[in-house]
């Protein structure tokens, strides 16, 4: 499917684009080893999470929304320093972050005393085709972000005039250092809007019989589910990948109307 992205004509080619999020893994995932020993298993290699299809498959849903410029954490302060021209339009944000009021989690596990709630404003307007809406969640399997972005879903089809706002508590008071510029903030996945009918019943016997099958196969073999599963996806690799080649799908700003 296509994603329509667009910013303000001043801004245009001065701000990092909407990336796939299969372009933006973290190092540590490429860095981590494939096996580490184990206390359960009596000091034997296993194979980790690198190894692990939907552990790296989620990371590489959708697409990431960065920050526009790097953001200094110092003292519990976040400044920038970002020469960025005045938009052409009028109610266009020109900071990288702002704030919530902490009162607006207030009765949620997320409200706590001092409790700082981040704002990171939009640059970008997204728009999806009809009858799909955008789900917005803190970068998967990204703990080592110093925030937690607060998970929404946004039809996106109908409302794409102006850009979503990711709102996230700030985690770590004691976090000191530099935000980078490009740094995944909040990861996208276009999910199409219909309706769940959940069919709940007990195995028949060709399904029980499949389910033995698979279960042995797995406790016997490794790389059963990647073999199977994921065969003839052609779109996405059974390593992590290296090329920063964009797929199809996503529209980068373009001329023209929206």
């Amino acid at each position: 499917m296509r994603v329509r992205f667009r910013c303000d004509p001043a801004l245009l080619g001065l701000l990092p684009p909407p990336v796939p999020a299969r372009d933006a893994l973290p190092d540590w995932l490429r860095a981590m080893p494939g096996h580490a020993a184990s206390d359960m298993h009596e000091g034997a290699p296993i194979r980790t999470v690198k190894h692990c299809p939907p552990f790296v498959d989620a990371m590489m849903q959708g697409f990431v929304m960065t920050l526009p410029c790097d953001v200094r954490v110092a003292d519990g302060t976040l400044s920038w320093n970002w020469d960025l021209p005045r938009p052409s339009t009028a109610t266009h944000p020109r900071a990288p972050m702002s704030f919530h009021a902490s009162a607006q989690v207030t009765g949620t596990p997320f409200a706590r005393a001092d409790q700082l709630v981040v704002k990171f404003n939009a640059f970008w307007t997204i728009r999806l085709e009809p009858n799909w809406s955008l789900l917005v969640t803190h970068p998967l399997n990204r703990d080592d972000l110093p925030f937690r972005l607060l998970g929404g879903l946004v039809d996106s089809d109908r409302f794409h005039e102006v850009g979503i706002l990711f709102p996230g508590i700030w985690l770590d008071p004691a976090f000191e250092g530099v935000l980078p510029r490009g740094l995944p903030v909040a990861q996208c996945i276009p999910v199409r809007r219909e309706a769940l009918v959940l069919d709940t019943a007990a195995f028949d016997p060709d399904e029980q019989a499949r389910y033995e099958a698979t279960a042995r196969v797995l406790l016997e073999e490794t790389g059963h589910y990647r073999r199977v599963a994921r065969a003839g996806r052609s779109a996405r690799s059974d390593t992590l990948p290296e090329d920063r080649a964009q797929p199809s799908g996503i529209e980068e700003q373009q001329p023209g109307p929206p």
